[in-house]
């Protein structure tokens, strides 16, 4: 098994219960266990368009352990991001979810579908401060060793 970061986000809606339903629906994933929650912020967007920049979001992370390659923990966060009713039609706009693979154990990828690490993880504060609240450390992981 490995383990995996995730970052979560929502902007739109009951924030909350957005990311709540996210976490269910992760923890119902086969082969896969939630390991750590971080503590959830509400936090500025950033990288959004001019009209949605009022949209606060509510942000966190998860540590988890998965038997899932990177490419399927990918595709279930992207079919848990569906069921939940995000809808892309503006890139970087509001949404009711996001579901980020921020690394996976001793994993780098750079295709079209998957880049390990995320290539922005490291620049945005909302996605450090739930992982180091979690004593997660991204070089470390991707590395492969275990948090």
């Amino acid at each position: 098994m490995a383990q995996a970061a995730i970052a979560l986000g929502s902007n739109l809606g009951d924030r909350g219960a957005h990311l709540d339903a996210a976490v269910a629906a992760l923890s119902a994933l086969p082969g896969t266990r939630i390991l750590r929650q971080s503590p959830r912020y509400d936090t500025d967007p950033v990288d959004v368009p001019e009209e949605f920049r009022d949209r606060r979001f509510l942000n966190g992370a998860l540590l988890v352990e998965t038997d899932l390659t990177p490419e399927a923990l990918l595709r279930s966060l992207l079919d848990i991001e569906s069921s939940l009713r995000r809808v892309r039609t503006v890139r970087n706009g509001p949404r009711t979810v996001d579901l980020d693979l921020i690394a996976y154990q001793g994993e780098t990828r750079g295709t079209p579908d998957l880049t390990l690490p995320h290539p922005r993880a490291k620049a945005r504060e909302f996605v450090l401060r739930p992982l180091r609240d979690m004593g997660v450390d991204i070089d470390s992981l991707t590395a492969g060793a275990p948090v």
